[in-house]
């Protein structure tokens, strides 16, 4: 297992008394074997009573947890408990958090609990002045013993040092009642983090940069990471030789398609790995390694935009479907349709279709059984178009579905879906200017009740649109899932897995090969887990082929400029290093080398783009460590106006 938290923490012998909060002795030197044991008392814990929804229980010496028939009284009883976390050492693993309350009487009842999203106050919260709670239960128990501790699982909430707060709600009619922070005998609610100490040891083989956790592990999360998959551009289009096969021919030539993207310069820039023709049904066959591929970068399942209900991209949807449940069921298929494409699709066909697609294993639901259907700008229909046909596929084909809209402007469409919807998501920008605050709309949306999607992206390039944003080499992709990660997003969608029109592709390509695939499966790790401990040393590279301002030799008439409001376009290549220990990294830039030094753990440094190659060599104790050479080369004369930044990793 690799550590679960994300902030870097020096060891600590005892952790001290914080607050009401109390803390064991933890170790100084605890056995790499030996699990360590960290309890905190809770800070605050109160409970609320929708029967008394004005009168505060603060003084209460229990805590009463019970569902909507609450014993002789009507309306439920939720509990709060709020706790700080610190002093967790740095290499901890096998880390495991759990939420232990005592009970005070002998109930066959079940408590679940969830992560509180809004704030509150042990003194004044009462049913009517309530927090938001999360929409998710990230753990359960049933059965309650007088005197005895019940443990609920909430490592997938904590993920470092901060502050937590927790609801714990019922169903029951059956009151549950636990004891709270002022009964006497110290038997109020506690934090229990237990771990391992890591043993720190050599480096790892392969190409992360950090032992990567299972499938099963990271699956575990409650957390989930989705990427986009756009049906335009599969593996293959024709099951020809990446040489001469439909991409080669006519989507990366200015030519192509009887020259119809000669004024752009070619309708695209980058292109999915290339393979050799294969025997057999080569388009489920090209499915199943695109699943393989997204297993292997960690990631849940596929969003898979829905553009016709007919044509050659329905065949492809289904037979994503098909590829995914014979590679891996556990790998998900989120039902995304789109409102630019299905512009003409009726309610009725439309849930058809959705019914179909549902009768497989691999397409995703909640624990409930309830369908998630995530539309593509949702706002390309009313609210009430959806909920007729969420009633349609309920009434008609018996599925209840939790909707979960993508929306070009969150902000102007939310208050209208609130009522239908399960969470929400935007389809986000791909500059860091406009990544800086991405905290505002998941906190509105935990506000509402909602779970939130956060897009993740590395950049945005149209030829064929004649516009760009400036990704900053790797900034926007940091950025993004900092916004994620710092915000507590609840899940997280790439966006996208293989665009190549808008060159937003994390999917393995020809300009990056598996590079942004691995640099975000360090991030997604961290949301997902807590950051893991570097334990190999990693150097990558990301520059364009080209200045932003360099005339392409082809007859272009369209060039793509600056999107309006992005971060100012820029001419670097940047050096981004996962290391052990602190280096020397010496970059060279056509012909031009200069050094510095890079920290332990994650960090970037840009310089100056010029003509020429790119290379970067991490030195330690005068041996190298690390070494990255860029196989693209630097031109002030391309061909074609490429805005595309390529990537290279030590590592492959």
């Amino acid at each position: 297992m690799v550590n679960r938290y994300r902030t870097t923490l020096a060891a600590v012998a005892v952790l001290a008394t914080l607050g009401t909060a109390t803390a064991t002795a933890a170790p100084a030197h605890a056995s790499a074997v030996a699990p360590v044991s960290v309890t905190f008392a809770a800070m605050d814990d109160v409970f609320i009573s929708q029967a008394e929804p004005a009168k505060s229980f603060a003084t209460a010496t229990w805590m009463s947890v019970c569902g909507t028939g609450c014993g002789s009284t009507t309306g439920q009883r939720v509990a709060l408990t709020r706790f700080k976390v610190a002093g967790i050492p740095e290499d901890a693993e096998d880390v495991k958090v759990t939420l232990d309350v005592v009970s005070a009487r002998t109930t066959d009842t079940t408590v679940s609990v969830r992560p509180v999203t809004g704030s509150w106050t042990e003194a004044a919260t009462t049913w009517n002045t309530r927090p938001a709670l999360d929409a998710t239960a990230i753990d359960s128990h049933t059965g309650f013993t007088a005197g005895s501790t019940a443990k609920l699982d909430v490592s997938s909430a904590v993920d470092g040092d901060g502050t937590y707060a927790f609801a714990l709600t019922g169903t029951d009619a059956t009151t549950t009642v636990l004891m709270s922070s002022r009964e006497t005998g110290n038997r109020g609610p506690k934090l229990t983090v237990t771990y391992t100490e890591g043993t720190g040891g050599g480096q790892t083989d392969g190409p992360l940069p950090f032992t990567p956790a299972g499938t099963a592990a990271l699956r575990a999360s409650a957390k989930k990471v989705f990427a986009h998959y756009f049906t335009p551009y599969p593996l293959s289009l024709d099951n020809q030789p990446p040489a001469s096969d439909y991409y080669a021919r006519n989507y990366l030539k200015p030519e192509g398609e009887s020259g119809k993207h000669a004024a752009y310069g070619g309708l695209l820039r980058d292109r999915p790995l290339g393979r050799d023709p294969i025997a057999g049904d080569y388009a489920v066959a090209d499915f199943k390694t695109e699943v393989k591929q997204a297993i292997a970068a960690g990631l849940d399942g596929f969003t898979v935009d829905i553009l016709s209900v007919t044509s050659a991209h329905w065949t492809r949807v289904q037979n994503l479907i098909k590829a995914a449940e014979a590679v891996d069921p556990g790998f998900k298929i989120v039902l995304m349709p789109d409102t630019n494409g299905l512009a003409s699709v009726d309610s009725s066909t439309l849930a058809t279709a959705m019914a179909k697609l549902a009768a497989s294993k691999s397409v995703y639901r909640l624990p409930d059984n309830r369908l998630v259907v995530a539309p593509f700008k949702a706002e390309g229909r009313t609210a009430a178009w959806w909920s007729d046909w969420m009633k349609t596929m309920e009434t008609r084909h018996g599925i209840k579905i939790a909707l979960v809209p993508c929306f070009l402007d969150f902000n102007k469409h939310r208050d209208a879906f609130a009522p239908i919807s399960y969470g929400f998501s935007n389809w986000g920008n791909r500059n860091p200017a406009a990544n800086a605050g991405l905290g505002t709309n998941i906190d509105r949306a935990h506000g509402m009740g909602k779970i939130w999607m956060q897009p993740v992206s590395v950049q945005d390039e149209r030829p064929n649109q004649g516009i760009f944003d400036e990704a900053g080499n790797t900034e926007n992709l940091r950025a993004t899932w900092k916004g994620a990660i710092d915000g507590k997003a609840d899940w997280v969608q790439l966006t996208t897995w293989n665009d190549y029109s808008e060159n937003t592709q994390f999917a393995p390509s020809r300009n990056a090969g598996w590079t942004y695939l691995d640099i975000n499966a360090y991030y997604l790790t961290c949301y997902k887990l807590g950051c893991p401990k570097i334990t190999n040393d990693a150097a990558y590279l990301t520059h364009r082929i080209q200045p932003v301002a360099a005339q392409p030799t082809y007859p272009q008439t369209k060039l793509m400029k600056l999107r309006g409001g992005s971060t100012a376009a820029r001419d670097t290549v940047e050096v981004l290093t996962m290391l052990t220990a602190a280096g020397r990294v010496s970059v060279t830039i056509g012909g031009t080398t200069q050094s510095y030094d890079a920290p332990a753990g994650v960090s970037a440094k840009t310089f100056p783009l010029k003509a020429g190659t790119a290379s970067a060599t991490v030195t330690r104790s005068a041996a190298a460590v690390a070494k990255v050479v860029s196989p693209y080369a630097i031109t002030a004369a391309p061909s074609v106006q490429d805005l595309h930044y390529r990537a290279a990793s030590s590592e492959r």
